[in-house]
């Protein structure tokens, strides 16, 4: 109870010096995010212990149930934020993604489920649920930055700038680093599914067949997008428009089938 309500401050901490480089000069910018670095630090290293004692039960299974599958997604975006932070400087995703890792501990101490999956699992299995795990949060970091180029796009068209656009890269690199997200969460998708065919007994089975269905469509989306760039060079509210389909279908096909098997079937 402890370590969630610590791992929770923290989140919220980095959450709240993140707000105050917002505007911030020089000394005072630099000491915030220096701030910023060392709570979204201590937040993870309590969410991975956290992670840990979930997920692990006493019978050596693990446990992968529908709140600490949110919580392993929302520990790697946040992972992946502070590293994207330190390479390319884009704070301003965890303005959205640090209260959402929070909630994510929050929900999965306060609400313990069990969904173990089988012991002594197939390394080709494993390999299948850790890869389609990283997809997953990589398509999902890159349909948050998509939103911020939105935004960030609309004000410069409208010359209202906000303050929280001036700490930003420029759009052609926020472009450049989004398609870079979705390039290799493409090829992770793709691996996720190619493992599916060949490790699970059968990837179309009755509790299986929509998650299966929804992945491939969502996989067909994020191909049609990827060419569409390649070919006709799509950029701004077209790329949106497909990344955010892209992730919804992605979304209803990992936790929607979850949702419904765990917390309304009981299965």
């Amino acid at each position: 109870m402890l370590a969630s309500l610590l791992t929770i401050g923290f989140y919220l901490a980095a959450t709240s010096r993140l707000s105050f480089i917002q505007g911030s000069h020089s000394v005072h910018s630099s000491r915030n995010r220096q701030l910023f670095i060392g709570f979204a630090l201590f937040a993870i290293v309590l969410h991975t212990g956290l992670l840990y004692h979930s997920t692990h039960g006493d019978t050596g299974m693990i446990n992968l149930s529908f709140f600490n599958a949110i919580s392993m997604i929302a520990w790697l975006l946040a992972i992946l934020v502070v590293l994207v932070t330190w390479l390319k400087g884009l704070d301003n995703l965890a303005i959205i993604l640090f209260p959402m890792a929070a909630l994510s501990v929050g929900l999965s101490s306060y609400f313990p489920a069990t969904r173990f999956l089988p012991e002594h699992l197939p390394l080709g299995v494993t390999f299948h649920i850790l890869v389609s795990i990283f997809a997953y949060s990589l398509l999902s970091l890159a349909a948050l930055q998509a939103l911020f180029m939105a935004v960030q796009d609309y004000y410069l068209r409208h010359k209202k700038p906000l303050k929280v656009m001036r700490h930003l890269p420029p759009l052609q690199v926020m472009e450049t680093l989004l398609f870079q997200f979705i390039n290799i969460g493409f090829v992770l998708l793709t691996l996720s599914l190619l493992s599916g065919i060949f490790f699970l007994q059968d990837i179309f089975a009755q509790h299986l067949v929509h998650k299966t269905l929804l992945s491939i469509l969502a996989w067909l989306v994020f191909a049609g997008l990827l060419w569409g760039r390649w070919q006709y060079g799509w950029r701004g509210r077209t790329v949106l428009q497909w990344i955010l389909s892209g992730f919804l279908v992605l979304m209803l096909a990992y936790f929607g089938s979850k949702l419904v098997l765990e917390l309304i079937l009981h299965r």
